[in-house]
């Protein structure tokens, strides 16, 4: 039942998904196939126009499979090939296609055998997934009772996979990856990720949008398209190239252009977090740090130690929630206390001093601030953020921010305003150095 390799058809370059199953359109299911397969098929430069989940009704499965076929070179269908009698993919595409169905005498067989050797006996029911369209191709499936099928109408394909992850993503490694590469556009999609903080949404793309424009009318083109998250923006381009030398060449003309724009505010240019970024800038200059923590609890030293090999640079992390762990432990001034308030930049400076001087290190970074939904004021509302870093040597630096949200939200942007403020004073030092230098 394995497939024998074909001549080459059209050429495929678009892509849809449908992804079948009642339950994935209930709150207890996600469909994770797509994920996997947009990112193998766009290795081959083959673009997924559109996903899309449909239940399992023939009557809403029919006229989504007729309308990709109206839109994609390929269409992936995965799930409904199960025994059962919800399980309508084959039957409802065989049927859009006009092609009859006929019972495979070896997938029978094969299914009895693997029943067999759980010492079961096959339910009949099970005889449906031996239903073959006209033409199709039998695609194996060691993992399981529902063989994939491969079909061709016209100029389009159209394959089916089994819904489980386990069974579909091998299925597709070792049968589909060969059969669509051969039928893939010579040139592959390239990308490259851009990763900005410190600034919102609309404000990138206000920035950015008359340098990336421009590139829609290149030769190649690159599309670009901006993502955000609560404290990051990303930048995702893209082009097609038939070398990734080429592509490559193509994509670092575009940074080089966007970086220009975003300057200091563009945290990497090659998909790193924040946090990796960061790790990276301390290991470089041989710093290591200790952060003393309010409002965040613990977030910004975890988001840190996330990054494999941080012990290299992080000594010690400290939550100060209460005042009187700020004076006892990170030996804030409690006048200090008294006359700005914890929530200041003052007490954001006096914690890393404090955490830097207890873990005997270059840097000290301290956060505090009003997560709520309580304790705020007029004079410091709720999300009401300070942050401070203290060294290397004698250099401060501290900011305010106002963070929207609720209390979760809130204590995820403060991590990220107290990782991105230690970032900028980490490559202030880097500039200074390349000035020295006369760079």
């Amino acid at each position: 039942m394995t497939p024998s390799a074909s001549s080459v058809g059209a050429r495929l370059s678009t892509a849809e998904i449908i992804a079948v199953g009642t339950e994935l359109l209930t709150p207890f299911r996600t469909d994770t196939n797509s994920l996997f397969l947009t990112a193998r098929l766009n290795e081959l430069g083959i673009v997924v126009r559109r996903k899309s989940i449909v239940g399992d009704e023939a009557a809403d499965l029919g006229p989504a499979v007729r309308d990709a076929l109206g839109r994609a070179d390929l269409l992936v269908v995965c799930g409904g090939l199960g025994p059962t009698d919800d399980d309508l993919t084959r039957e409802t595409v065989a049927d859009v296609l006009g092609r009859t169905l006929t019972e495979d005498p070896a997938i029978v067989e094969h299914l009895r055998a693997r029943f067999a050797a759980r010492g079961w006996t096959m339910p009949e029911n099970n005889r449906r997934q031996a239903s073959v369209p006209d033409g199709a191709v039998v695609l194996d499936n060691p993992r399981g009772t529902a063989p994939g099928l491969w079909l061709e109408t016209g100029d389009r394909v159209v394959v089916l996979l089994p819904g489980p992850p386990r069974e579909l993503e091998p299925m597709f490694t070792a049968l589909i990856h060969t059969r669509l590469s051969s039928r893939a556009a010579p040139e592959r999609l390239y990308r490259r990720v851009l990763r900005v903080t410190g600034r919102g949404e609309s404000h990138v793309d206000e920035m950015t949008q008359p340098v990336y424009a421009r590139w829609r009318q290149a030769e190649p083109p690159v599309a670009t398209t901006v993502l955000a998250s609560p404290g990051l923006v990303e930048l995702h381009l893209s082009t097609r190239a038939a070398s990734e030398e080429a592509a490559q060449a193509v994509l670092d003309a575009a940074t080089g252009e966007l970086a220009a724009v975003l300057g200091h505010h563009l945290v990497s240019t090659d998909g790193r977090s924040l946090s990796e970024v960061v790790g990276a800038l301390l290991r470089r200059d041989g710093f290591r740090v200790a952060i003393g923590e309010s409002c965040t609890g613990g977030l910004v030293t975890a988001r840190l130690v996330d990054i494999p090999g941080s012990s290299s640079y992080v000594e010690t992390g400290v939550i100060a929630y209460s005042n009187e762990v700020k004076r006892t432990v990170l030996g804030v001034d409690p006048v200090l206390l008294e006359t700005d308030g914890a929530v200041s930049e003052a007490v954001a400076v006096a914690m890393a001093e404090g955490a830097r001087r207890l873990g005997a290190t270059d840097i000290g970074v301290g956060v505090t601030g009003v997560a709520g939904p309580g304790g705020g004021s007029e004079q410091k509302p709720v999300g009401t953020v300070c942050v401070g870093v203290v060294g290397p040597g004698s250099e401060q630096e501290a900011r305010t921010a106002q963070c929207p949200g609720d209390r979760a939200m809130i204590r995820r942007l403060a991590t990220q305003t107290a990782l991105d403020l230690l970032r900028r004073v980490l490559l202030s030092r880097t500039r200074e150095r390349a000035t020295v230098r006369g760079d």
